[in-house]
């Protein structure tokens, strides 16, 4: 089928054919890991992850209910395969960046989670990262609500991310620059972008990382545009959700 240009210039299509407020091919799978309590299998384009959840558990050789808190721990583990992205390049445990995102995802969730209602235990989410292009974080947030809800951990709402960048660096200065929703990561190397997530259907921020300059008079419109495209994958999300719900009730009835 021929690209209708009657309404918007080929001038202002992406590299990968999308608008600037297009949200890349997003498929997603719950149950994916019968061993695990809870797990998903995510893509976000290019940007393929898989999340398992074990828990709630106590620890081990800890006292049993005597250790940690009144709240349950939330543990995130990130693993990146070497095959993921384009320089091979293997990525340990201690590394900064994957450290980074294990505890803005823990924090995330720790606030979002039940916790009060699992004192002494941990939450263990497990991450990895199968295929790397771009809107990594967002990826990885995204496949753990998935997960926590097929682990039927009782939580506030989805938390569903996206990324949003503007259309020039920020050595050119250019004010009048518009943003682009959900970046690849050619997108990615070449412009500013923020990773935003939020809660539910509502406006509440719950993560923002920025991890390139920008100019301020851009912020908020990149802002605007990463909060709509959150609402846009809580509606994706809660298809696959309500998905998988749907035949378990079915194979319930035919029971």
């Amino acid at each position: 089928m021929p690209l209708d240009t009657s309404s918007y210039s080929l001038a202002l299509l992406r590299l990968d054919g999308r608008r600037w407020n297009e949200l890349r091919l997003l498929r997603a799978q719950i149950s994916t890991q019968a061993s695990a309590d809870g797990s998903s299998y995510l893509e976000m384009g290019n940007t393929k992850v898989i999340c398992t959840v074990s828990g709630p558990t106590e620890p081990k050789g800890t006292g049993g209910a005597r250790a940690g808190g009144d709240n349950a721990e939330v543990k995130v583990e990130i693993s990146i395969a070497g095959f993921s992205g384009v320089d091979r390049k293997r990525r340990g445990k201690n590394d900064k960046r994957i450290s980074e995102m294990a505890t803005t995802i823990a924090n995330a969730f720790t606030n979002s989670l039940f916790t009060h209602l699992y004192p002494h235990s941990t939450i263990t989410l497990s991450l990895h990262v199968l295929s790397q292009d771009g809107s990594l974080l967002a990826a990885l947030i995204n496949a753990s609500t998935l997960a926590l809800a097929d682990a039927g951990i009782p939580m506030r709402d989805y938390i569903c991310s996206c990324t949003a960048g503007s259309t020039s660096s920020y050595s050119s200065n250019d004010e009048s620059a518009d943003p682009l929703l959900d970046l690849n990561s050619t997108e990615e190397l070449e412009l500013p972008f923020l990773t935003v997530a939020t809660l539910g259907a509502s406006d509440e921020v719950s993560v923002l990382v920025m991890e390139t300059r920008v100019q301020v008079g851009r912020l908020e419109g990149m802002l605007a545009v990463a909060v709509d495209g959150c609402k846009q994958v809580r509606d994706l999300l809660d298809g696959v959700v309500r998905t998988r719900g749907k035949k378990i009730l079915e194979g319930t009835t035919k029971l």
